[in-house]
């Protein structure tokens, strides 16, 4: 026993010291009126093995980056009312898809241009034109936000929409172009299997919960486990990303009344797990690769305003969506962690350089912690609805 505590006090360690620099970064960026974001990917970019200093454990933190991910979307997806978005904000459901199609369709020229293989062109394209659902959840969720309901409601709606119709196409894209052994049917038909076991866990599930009610300490196991569960067969299983399978989870058993509750016992779990997330990004950063990153990267941003931000705004107008309409296309105008899973599976198909990968895990900081401010700024109301 003795012997085993002496073997794993160091990994406990490196998530303490960790989780320390980040609430401590995170605190500091706030008080010069950044996001805590910003802190925790500067915790990364500390703890790197590409800086002096104290380099953390970048398997361990990834593997509890990814459990805050798949929590914070299952919270999402029972947080979502699809049937009242559609029913007030019809648009969202064409809009998204819409902005999405457009983004890759200015976005793949330009990379083809740089001579990036058409399955690299594809993916930068795609990632760019998805924004980070995480990024946007604290977006509608911070004590400085200058947002109103409607506007935040469709921004998480907005999201959700990216994320599930971003996924379709990845899968598309990396069955056609990438070294994916499934076939096309076969992919699609992995995710037609998930959602269908996803639904008969909403009819279970509220029988089990209602039977734990009043166990306060089961009820918050089973919630999280539930979601960790789920995520984790919709990957193994059916060959789903995990953090879509979380948010299919989330959304399928969000119609029973305990969810609320299920919601609130998660949400603890989410917070923490999800700062590593951010540090993960800021561990990836070489800073000996900023000076080649720093083109690529300001040609990414600059896609992002061009093929997602200003087209966002328009299709909002077009669809006539309740919405603050300058604040929300500002608002979804980052690239975040599915666009970092897709940029970090072409580096690792050799379809982008190191420098490249570099500049864009960039963007991805630069949007983040642009949209987070700038959002705050832009198109203030009066008054703001809570």
């Amino acid at each position: 026993m003795a012997a085993t505590i002496v073997e794993t006090a160091p990994l406990v360690l490196n998530v303490g010291v960790v989780l320390l620099a980040a609430a401590t970064m995170g605190f500091v960026a706030r008080k010069f009126g950044l996001p805590a974001v910003f802190g925790y990917i500067f915790t990364g970019l500390l703890v790197s093995p590409f800086t002096p200093g104290f380099v953390a454990d970048n398997n361990q933190l990834s593997l509890l980056a990814d459990i805050g991910v798949v929590l914070l979307l299952f919270e999402v997806g029972i947080e979502i009312d699809l049937k009242r978005m559609s029913r007030e904000n019809r648009s969202i459901l064409w809009g998204a898809p819409a902005q999405i199609l457009i983004g890759v369709l200015i976005g793949t020229p330009v990379f083809l241009w740089l001579e990036i293989p058409i399955f690299g062109a594809l993916l930068l394209a795609l990632s760019i034109a998805i924004s980070s659902s995480v990024v946007i959840v604290n977006i509608t969720r911070s004590p400085r936000r200058t947002t109103n309901t409607s506007t935040e409601s469709a921004m998480l709606g907005w999201a959700i929409v990216q994320d599930i119709v971003g996924v379709a196409v990845a899968v598309i894209i990396l069955t056609a172009f990438g070294e994916s052994e499934k076939s096309l049917p076969v992919a699609f038909g992995g995710l037609f299997g998930f959602v269908l076991l996803a639904y008969a866990g909403s009819k279970l599930l509220p029988k089990l919960l209602k039977m734990v009610r009043w166990e306060r300490d089961l009820f918050l196991i089973y919630s999280v486990s539930i979601g960790l569960v789920l995520a984790a067969i919709g990957t193994v299983v059916f060959g789903i990303p995990m953090a879509l399978a979380a948010f299919i989870a989330g959304l399928a058993i969000n119609q029973n009344q305990d969810t609320d509750e299920v919601r609130k016992a998660i949400l603890p779990f989410r917070d923490l797990f999800a700062v590593l997330f951010f540090v993960v990004i800021g561990t990836l950063i070489q800073p000996a690769q900023l000076e080649k990153a720093w083109p690529f990267a300001a040609l990414v941003l600059l896609l992002v305003v061009t093929s997602k931000t200003i087209p966002t705004i328009f299709l909002v107008k077009i669809g006539k969506l309740n919405v603050q309409k300058v604040k929300f296309g500002v608002g979804i105008s980052q690239i975040g962690e599915f666009s970092f899973v897709l940029g970090s599976i072409a580096f690792a198909q050799k379809a982008i350089t190191s420098s490249q990968y570099t500049g864009l895990l960039l963007a991805v900081v630069i949007s983040i912690v642009a949209s987070s401010l700038l959002v705050r700024k832009v198109e203030k109301s009066p008054k703001i609805k809570n």
